[in-house]
């Protein structure tokens, strides 16, 4: 054995000594594991790979397959002249070779399985490409449901943190930055530069990953002797991500000469670096990751809420990059690492003036030369890559203009690489590399019998996590696969609606203000309604009630190229949304020139979208709801009268709420919810400003409900008041910069800020983590948690709570509120990370509407006016409108209704402005709020003399 490893190549005893031979395997094997799982007797085969004529994995190796021998199984190998490990050493490990492997058990491959090659009654082991619904594989799942197969996917395979523990990750990054290489040797050949990377070729040229990486250090040798044309400057290697995928790349990188950089340093070396060497820079999350207000980067804020950062990559680290390598996994609710306008930018001819020009060698239109896409998920944190490539074809050529070239290196733009399969091109060592992590597994696998209820089988954690189909059915960590292929089918019967349609409106949204606006818009037999939202059975619910209208199940921060084909199919889009996700839709409808429609408020992320929407020459309204929305239209209404009138409003003062009626406000809070109750008790904590007698006054934050006022314009009610927001803009909005007073409030029922005080005081309208309700943290009942904030250890006595509350909360109508809402009582607590969502979800579930029960909305505007004779008017106008039990609700119609007969004017042209429009304008808020009358929703007014 001496002699025989003296004489093997160097290269070779380095492949056998590496973490990818079969000593690494028997160092991470785990005989202790596998005790527990006996497997004397057990029959396992593996599969022959046809899903590609360049797949060579397989999910074992011999030396796998050696060991479960010896522990009592057999193993039976089906033939294949195409796998990387060929079949003797599969027989020298005691495996059968048998074209027949009915009488396994246990069936394991790498890619998906032909549906006629499946045999029923099995337990089936591999990638089977349909936790997302993914149509292609549909007719695959079904045949493993019907054929009572149990499927176990390797993806799905996680520890306790959610993490995979089995994946090809490495040997994907090698493979890619092979790849990359040897294209970046052709692009730039293409270009007129002759560089060291031309003799490196494509990863499965090679035999094994170290010949590869030999080639590599060869072009290193003339990199590092100054043969990399002057022409091109420094080049620079980004990586994205620091996990397996991005390891593994960077082992290949560090064969050249090179030096590791920070992000902050890449702009100089892109301008000044060295063409002897190579500049590596290791990008992470708060490298290129901001908030969208304000800036900085917190880790546990963006695992709770990506949707407030975006992605600063494109500009601050983009145009120094030569090659990207991207090797992070993106989540559809996380920014794009670079979207199409950053491509587009990026790809712009670019003035580099400290390159040197030479004669022949021209300059390079840009900075970047390649990206080597190792995540190859398309339409994913590269917005721009929306299909892979193959090894038949691993380029194209991606330019500015959203062109792809596949056949030449000569064109415009940017050279991608982005291949599904890349560990297949390294087959030998990803096998190794992948059995190693799945043989501790395998002997529990084993004991798989697919005849058996899943719920029977002895499986460990990992393995239960990963079986998709069992005993004909999804498992139910799966069942949502069902709901996304039904989703899949509306889409197609919206399709074929939409065909025929003369007027096309795609609804977003089913919640309870959604079904006003489809009742409407479905009047007219034109106009077809696309209605998506992520709740399944209020959209089956809607779709069937109403003609013209089909439903698709649609998630937008999970689904962005589904809601993008939405968008694209139709001409208006009305989101109801909540209002953080509108800037989500409203780039959608930017992108395909789609006209949109909201009933919230425009927020600074819709307003940043004003120039966009205008250079796409679309009409967004906002505000068209209640409150923003009908407010405006009376508000307006009135002081048009008034200018044209030649009188000037002196003061403006509006409260508006939507409230349960009298008889169903009996609780502590004098309240009901309809919707989830976090942003009207987060409101309650925030601050306020308004004009009053020509003077500012600011209501700082957790101030608010300080400041409640009675409210006495309808005496019948026991109404209060309190400020909402900076009501101060108004007066450029409304056109009343001369009034003295301009003040916008929320109504509710007296009590309701005591009660709210009470929370407040005792910290449950707290939006911060706290660990007594984190979701992983022991159960805690409502008394206990009080125990916990008024700082005692373990319960106390509950008077002795109660008088510690009151020195707490400031008053004992506090206390009492706290009683009647439950918060003393041995109740469970829902364990929502928050204290505020920890109520929040109490409250929505104790003061729900009940059966019967109905609501109120009513709307106040009390507007002092100066006429020209120096008459003084006060005019008082009040909508008041209650809900049907067994209809709308009042909420419901004065949002659905303002919403619908505004989108229904964009279709009919009524509606023209281009950007973002609000209905503040005579040729708006007068038609709206003649058809708001149609609908019974009329105001009154009274006017006295001041």
């Amino acid at each position: 054995m001496t002699l025989l490893r003296k004489s093997v190549p160097a290269v070779y005893r380095r492949y056998l000594n590496s973490t990818s031979g079969a000593r690494a395997f028997s160092d991470h094997s785990t005989p202790a594991a596998r005790q527990d799982d006996s497997i004397r007797g057990k029959v396992l085969a593996i599969r022959r790979e046809d899903q590609s004529v360049w797949e060579r994995r397989a999910p074992l190796a011999p030396h796998h397959v050696r060991k479960l021998v010896k522990d009592g199984a057999r193993v039976l190998v089906q033939p294949s002249n195409r796998r990387a490990y060929p079949m003797q050493a599969y027989i020298n490990a005691g495996a059968q070779i048998k074209e027949d492997i009915g009488e396994a058990s246990v069936i394991m491959g790498v890619k998906q399985v032909p549906i006629d090659a499946l045999i029923p009654n099995k337990t089936y082991c591999f990638f089977s490409h349909t936790i997302k619904a993914q149509e292609a594989n549909m007719p695959l799942l079904d045949a493993i449901l019907e054929k009572n197969i149990r499927l176990l996917d390797y993806e799905r395979m996680c520890d306790e943190r959610g993490q995979r523990v089995v994946a090809f990750g490495k040997y994907a990054g090698v493979a890619g930055m092979i790849n990359i290489m040897h294209g970046m040797g052709l692009r730039l050949l293409a270009l007129g530069h002759h560089t060291p990377f031309m003799h490196i070729g494509p990863a499965h040229n090679y035999r094994n990953s170290e010949m590869a990486r030999q080639a590599v250090r060869d072009a290193g040798y003339e990199i590092a002797l100054g043969m990399l044309p002057r022409s091109l400057g420094a080049l620079t290697f980004v990586f994205t991500g620091s996990g397996n995928v991005s390891q593994g790349a960077q082992e290949i990188i560090q064969e050249l000469p090179h030096e590791y950089v920070s992000p902050d340093m890449l702009q100089k070396v892109a301008e000044h670096g060295a063409q002897n060497k190579v500049y590596c820079c290791e990008v992470s999350r708060p490298d290129y990751l901001e908030r969208r207000d304000g800036g900085g980067y917190n880790a546990e804020e963006y695992e709770e809420h990506p949707e407030r950062y975006i992605s600063t990559f494109a500009t601050k680290i983009g145009p120094n990059v030569s090659c990207l390598v991207n090797g992070i996994y993106w989540d559809p609710n996380s920014p794009k690492l670079l979207t199409l306008p950053d491509a587009k930018r990026l790809l712009q001819p670019v003035n580099q003036p400290w390159l040197p020009q030479t004669e022949g060698s021209p300059r390079l239109p840009h900075r970047m030369i390649a990206i080597c896409d190792i995540s190859a998920d398309p339409g994913g944190s590269l917005e721009m890559m929306t299909e892979c490539t193959t090894i038949d074809s691993p380029f194209c050529l991606y330019d500015a203009d959203q062109h792809k070239d596949k056949n030449s290196f000569r064109g415009p733009g940017v050279l991608v690489c982005s291949i599904d399969n890349m560990p297949t091109q390294l087959p030998r060592e990803a096998t190794d590399f992948f059995g190693n992590l799945l043989f501790p597994y395998v002997y529990n696998i084993l004991q798989s019998n697919a005849d058996r209820p899943f719920e029977q089988q002895p499986f460990n954690p990992v393995n239960k996590g990963a079986v998709i189909a069992s005993n004909g059915k999804l498992t139910p960590n799966f069942e949502y696969i069902d709901e996304l292929r039904r989703g899949s089918r509306s889409r197609h019967k919206a399709s074929m609606a939409h065909a025929a349609a003369d007027k096309r409106v795609l609804v977003i949204g089913s919640g309870y203000v959604s079904e006003p606006l489809v009742e409407y818009l479905s009047r007219d037999p034109k106009t077809h309604i696309h209605l998506a939202s992520a709740v399944q059975n209020e959209l089956d619910a809607l779709s069937t009630k109403y003609d013209n209208t089909v439903g698709t199940l649609l998630n937008v921060t999970e689904r962005p190229d589904h809601l993008s084909g939405l968008v694209e199919d139709a001409d208006v889009v009305v989101s109801l949304l909540p209002y953080s996700l509108h800037p989500v839709v409203a780039r959608a409808c930017i992108q395909h020139k789609t006209d949109l429609v909201t009933a919230s408020y425009c927020t600074p992320e819709m307003r940043a979208l004003e120039g966009a929407a205008k250079d796409a020459g679309i009409t967004v309204v906002n505000e068209v709801g209640l409150d923003p929305g009908i407010d405006h239209l009376l508000a307006m209404e009135c002081f048009d009268e008034v200018h044209h009138g030649g009188g000037k409003v002196k003061s403006f003062v509006s409260y508006c709420g939507g409230l349960p009626a009298p008889e169903c406000s009996d609780n502590a809070l004098r309240y009901k919810f309809s919707w989830s109750p976090i942003g009207v008790l987060r409101n309650t904590t925030q601050g306020a400003s308004y004009l009053k007698d020509g003077k500012m006054v600011e209501i700082p934050a957790g101030q608010l409900l300080h400041s409640c006022q009675r409210m006495d314009f309808l005496p019948g009610f026991a109404l209060e008041g309190f400020a909402n927001r900076d009501s101060t803009i108004y007066g450029k909005l409304y056109g009343i910069q001369e009034a003295q007073t301009i003040l916008r409030g929320t109504l509710r029922y007296c009590g309701y800020s005591e009660a709210v005080l009470g929370l407040q005081e005792t910290g449950l309208l707290s939006d911060d983590s706290h660990p007594a309700v984190h979701p992983g943290g022991p159960d805690i009942t409502w008394y206990e948690l009080l125990c916990t904030l008024l700082g005692q250890e373990g319960s106390v006595f509950y008077d002795n709570l109660r008088l510690l509350l009151l020195q707490r909360a400031g008053s004992e109508q506090r206390v009492q509120a706290m009683e009647k809402l439950g918060l003393l009582s041995d109740a469970p607590v829902h364990k929502s990370g928050s204290l505020l969502r920890a109520l929040s979800d109490h409250l929505a579930e104790r003061l729900r509407f009940g059966a019967g029960e109905r609501d109120l909305v009513v709307l106040r505007h009390e507007i002092d006016i100066e006429w020209p004779d120096k008459r003084l008017e006060r005019r008082g106008i009040n909508l008041v409108t209650y809900g049907h039990p067994d209809g709308f609700s009042a909420m419901a119609r004065t949002v659905g209704y303002p919403c619908a007969i505004a989108t229904q004017m964009v279709l009919n042209g009524e509606i023209q402005g281009k950007g973002m429009v609000l209905p503040l304008t005579p040729e708006i808020f007068r038609p709206l709020l003649k058809r708001l009358q149609h609908e019974g929703i009329t105001a009154t007014q009274k006017s006295t003399s001041l």
